[in-house]
């Protein structure tokens, strides 16, 4: 992970910019700005107005744009998430309105996709993260006439890619080792990764085999 390097211990935009675009190449000085409006990231100011970015707001500005991208998490979860993490409490733990409210659909919506079994709402009626992203993706599907029963089949098909993945990592996840457990995870991360870029080209292959371009 590469960090901004500053004598003075706060760095410019620019070399925050720098910093982050290796991992995020899409990031820009206008997105930086644009997640301060927001009120994601505070960074100091100079007497003379430039912005001052301390090692916490960069790390911050990673946490954000990691949600944004690996789990499609809208910005107001997002910043809620900060909120709890920074109150040391459990971030995402969403009520019924709370996930109304976060994804844009409404009650026959939510209702049914609580139904289809998507999601992993937990007892008690509280959904978490992947919930909310889930129902994010789902909410967009929606704008093309798609609905939570035309979905199913990749919740099944979800179910038995975990399934592969955790044949992979198990051996190590069942450790009692704290190292050989965070290898583990960070195969099945791997294999998620190269799970989801399959998956898109499967798909993109098949619609140009039966579509045409």
């Amino acid at each position: 992970m590469n960090s901004p390097a500053s004598a003075g211990g706060y760095f410019s935009i620019g070399e925050v910019l720098a910093a982050l675009q290796p991992d995020f190449p899409d990031v820009t000085i206008s997105k930086i700005r644009f997640l301060e409006d927001k009120g994601l990231i505070e960074p100091a100011r100079t007497p003379s107005g430039y912005r001052q970015f301390c090692g916490a707001d960069v790390e911050r500005l990673r946490y954000v744009l990691t949600a944004q991208r690996d789990r499609y998490l809208p910005l107001k979860v997002i910043k809620d998430n900060l909120a709890a993490l920074d109150t040391g409490t459990e971030p995402v733990r969403l009520d019924r309105a709370g996930m109304l409210a976060a994804t844009g659909l409404n009650e026959a919506a939510l209702t049914e996709l609580d139904a289809s079994g998507m999601l992993a709402r937990r007892r008690g009626g509280h959904y978490n993260a992947d919930d909310v992203a889930i129902a994010g993706i789902v909410a967009e599907l929606a704008r093309f006439g798609l609905e939570p029963r035309h979905l199913r089949a990749f919740k099944g098909a979800a179910d038995r890619e975990v399934g592969v993945i955790e044949a992979a990592a198990v051996p190590r996840a069942a450790s009692r080792n704290a190292e050989d457990r965070a290898a583990a995870r960070a195969k099945a991360d791997e294999l998620v990764e190269l799970f989801l870029q399959l998956h898109s080209a499967l798909l993109r292959a098949g619609v140009r085999r039966d579509i045409g371009g």
